[in-house]
């Protein structure tokens, strides 16, 4: 292994000198790193495959879903869309912890959550406020 590790560094150092790794395609950029750590080992390749090919494992859809259905309700100006956006969040949020052994944590985006709750005022439909 000693042998096969100096020839490596022979040759780097011959090909530094010669300026091979002069104008490279992405020089000075930073490399960003795949953290697969916590995909075991006999699995990882498969996973990069389906990464590659732009397959979403089904909880980063349900996530997707749920920030979607997020925006729209804190874009809603309508409070009959207010409500059916709220309705449709809340089955969505109940399906995904349907589908997990720990429940859904809305934690990281708490503070929007609490301001998008704050701003709207739902009625059920039908259900007008009397006019004194």
């Amino acid at each position: 292994m000693f042998a096969f590790t100096w020839i490596a560094e022979r040759r780097i150092e011959e090909a530094m000198r010669r300026g091979e790794f002069e104008n490279l395609e992405n020089q000075g950029r930073r490399i960003e790193y795949e953290d697969d750590s916590m995909v075991p080992a006999d699995l990882r390749m498969a996973y990069k495959i389906l990464k590659n090919a732009g397959y979403l494992p089904p909880e980063l859809l349900e996530e997707k879903e749920i920030i979607t259905a997020a925006e729209l309700l804190a874009a809603a100006t309508d409070e009959q869309e207010r409500y059916r956006q709220m309705q449709k969040l809340n089955l969505l949020v109940a399906k995904a912890n349907a589908r997990r052994r720990s429940p859904l944590t809305l934690e990281k985006d708490a503070a929007y959550y609490q301001k998008v709750v704050e701003r709207i005022s739902v009625r059920k439909p039908g259900n007008e406020p009397e006019s004194r």
